[in-house]
């Protein structure tokens, strides 16, 4: 569905899939979960790849906030903000690459660490958006589209 709409010209297209929320028994939890994400999301990203409009597109699949590498009492993973993943597709990303890492037990990013706003300007960055653009409120506070980003030129790099 996500690649007729982009087919059909849809702008914006957001899929979500709950239940990410493990504080308890995180690995049954997760493994169901990937059996439904994984598939579905090398599908699209193959979908959009053979009717060649994936280098047109950005595909972003990501949570708010990482997980903790630690396992609470509840086999369970807790909140964790310090350390989060994404994966970007498509536009003119480079593929095959992870940005940035954590240390041996990923509790603390120890190289390349990629801020949320960074994130958000590469993305307007690959949609051609300009991200220090000021949009108003209705009662005219400015609002930037990204405020603080830096674009990780690594993710565009030939």
């Amino acid at each position: 569905m996500a690649r007729r709409l982009v087919e059909a010209g849809v702008k914006f297209v957001e899929v979500s899939l709950d239940g990410w929320d493990t504080h308890e028994n995180n690995f049954e939890r997760t493994k169901e979960l990937l059996a439904l994400v994984d598939p579905a999301f090398a599908m699209l990203v193959k979908d959009l790849a053979e009717r060649d409009i994936l280098e047109e597109t950005v595909v972003l699949w990501l949570g708010e906030f990482g997980r903790t590498p630690k396992i609470n009492n509840n086999d369970g993973r807790d909140h964790h903000t310090t350390g989060w993943s994404a994966v970007v597709a498509g536009g003119a990303t480079r593929g095959g690459q992870v940005i940035g890492s954590t240390n041996e037990d990923g509790t603390e990013v120890v190289s390349d660490a990629v801020r949320v706003p960074d994130l958000f300007a590469s993305l307007c960055f690959a949609l051609g958006i300009d991200a220090d653009e000021e949009n108003y409120s209705r009662s005219g506070r400015p609002i930037r589209v990204v405020d603080d980003g830096t674009v990780i030129e690594e993710l565009f790099k030939a």
